[in-house]
This record gives structure tokens, C-alpha cells and sequence, in this order.
């Protein structure tokens, strides 16, 4: 299978490109980034435009970017029948829509936006679904470095959507309290979840969900590390993304 990288210079693009190049099963064929046009990854020149995908016969482009970017990328990607595997979060419902409409064929290249690749996240998600309907009140706490440019991050989001799903009601209310710094109790979310954000040095991808009720609670934490705590999902998501059809938001779909 041949694969190629959008946005191959960048922090996460480097360790894809790494990744892909070490796996037997893959060939990393391109890389893309108009900040990095004529540096060499992996051994391969980094071209500035996409068709440097096409012109190597690219079956998966990875896309870790930002959404300003992917928003034109994607459906480039589905108009010359290339698969997409994409790291890139703070799209809108508009972009779910669009990318639906490239993506959702039966005919057309497949794409997963997954909002973590780290299958300890996955997991975590998961856990905190099942959590959900047993517990009066629930909380995320997500936690990454400074640079991020969006909050809450698309796991936050996606483990409060399914969480919210997996219940019949809503997590009971908050309580009156005096605020002294008003946004003090984060945001709230789908059914009533409240969502935290962090953004500090020294720090990778990191969240806790932390669920009460009357004299227990369930705390659900994950972890990243480093940036190769990813690298197993987005391997998994390029070698099964033609058997998993249209537009999936989550990695689930290639998990047993």
C-alpha cells in the first residue's frame, strides 16, 4: 500500500512519515507541505503541492494539519479516488457535511477523521460510554501542550457526544456556587457535561473523565506520552481504510 503525507515537515507529520516508512506493509510514497517544499523525509523530497500525491499513485494520503487546511485537502483527495486517514480536529458541521458528500459513494475512496489515534484513548472512550448511565454527574479534564489551537480538543468532544448518547437523561445540574473567576466551571456539553480545557508546556494529550455519584466516583485517564503513542492507529486506520467504508468519525470501526 502506498501512502503519503500531508504536512510532512511539521511535528506530527515527521513521526507519520517515520512510522509508515518502518512499517513492511507500507510504502511511504509522498510527502506535502508548503512550508517544507524541497526538505527530505525519509529520503523522499517534500513536493509543495497535492498532486504530488496523484503522480505517486498514492492509495492513502495521512493528514495531520489544521482544519483551514484539510477543508481543501479532503475534497481533493476524494475527487482523485485516494483514501484519506486524518488527524486534523476543529472542523465545523458544514465540514462533516461536505466531507460526507465526497466520501459517502459507493464509488468514492473512504476517510476517517478520528479525533485520537491512540488506541489507549479509544479505549477510554469507550469505557467512559459504558460509564455513562450509571453515574448522577460526569466531568472531562483534557489536558495538552500550548500549541494547540483548538478547545475543547475533538476527543473531549467526541467522548462528551458519546457519553451524552449513551444516556436516557440529562447529568444532574450544576449547583448554585459564586464564581469568582467566571469561567471557572468550563464549558458544558451535550446532556449537560462539563468539559475543562488545559493548555500548558511540557505537555503531549492527556484526559481524565471523572464520573460521580452518591458516595462513589469512577475516574477514566489516558495518557500520551509522545507522539508515537499515535502511530499505531493511524499504521491500523492506512492498512484497513479500503474495507471500511465512506466517512467514519473514530478509529472504532477498525477495532474488533
Amino acid at each position: 500500500m502506498r501512502v503519503g503525507v500531508n504536512g510532512a515537515v511539521g511535528r506530527m507529520g515527521r513521526t507519520v512519515c517515520t512510522a509508515i516508512a518502518a512499517d513492511p506493509d507500507l510504502v511511504f510514497a509522498a510527502g506535502v507541505d508548503p512550508f517544507g517544499a524541497g526538505e527530505t523525509v525519509e529520503g523522499l523530497a517534500v513536493a509543495e503541492t497535492l498532486h504530488a500525491f496523484a503522480d505517486a499513485e498514492c492509495d492513502v494520503v495521512v493528514d495531520f494539519t489544521v482544519a483551514s487546511a484539510s477543508r481543501d485537502v479532503l475534497p481533493w483527495l476524494g475527487m482523485h479516488g485516494i483514501n484519506a486517514v486524518v488527524g486534523t480536529s476543529g472542523f465545523t458541521t458544514e465540514d462533516f457535511d461536505l466531507f460526507e458528500s465526497v466520501f459517502g459513494g459507493d464509488d468514492c475512496p473512504n476517510c476517517v477523521i478520528a479525533p485520537n489515534f491512540a488506541i489507549s484513548a479509544v479505549l477510554m472512550m469507550r469505557f467512559a460510554e459504558m460509564a455513562a448511565p450509571w453515574f448522577d454527574t460526569a466531568e472531562i479534564i483534557e489536558l495538552h501542550h500550548d500549541r494547540k489551537v483548538d478547545a475543547p480538543s475533538g476527543t473531549a468532544i467526541k467522548t462528551a457526544e458519546t457519553m451524552a448518547a449513551a444516556r436516557e437523561s440529562d447529568f444532574a445540574p450544576d449547583p448554585t456556587t459564586d464564581k469568582v473567576y467566571p469561567e471557572a466551571r468550563g464549558g458544558v456539553g451535550p446532556r449537560g457535561v462539563r468539559v475543562h480545557s488545559v493548555r500548558m508546556r511540557g505537555m503531549v494529550a492527556h484526559q481524565e473523565v471523572i464520573l460521580g455519584a452518591t458516595g462513589q466516583t469512577l475516574t477514566i485517564r489516558q495518557d500520551s506520552y509522545d507522539r508515537e503513542s499515535f502511530m499505531p492507529g493511524v499504521i491500523l486506520a492506512c492498512k484497513g481504510i479500503a474495507d471500511v467504508p465512506g466517512l467514519s468519525r473514530s478509529l472504532d470501526p477498525f477495532l474488533p
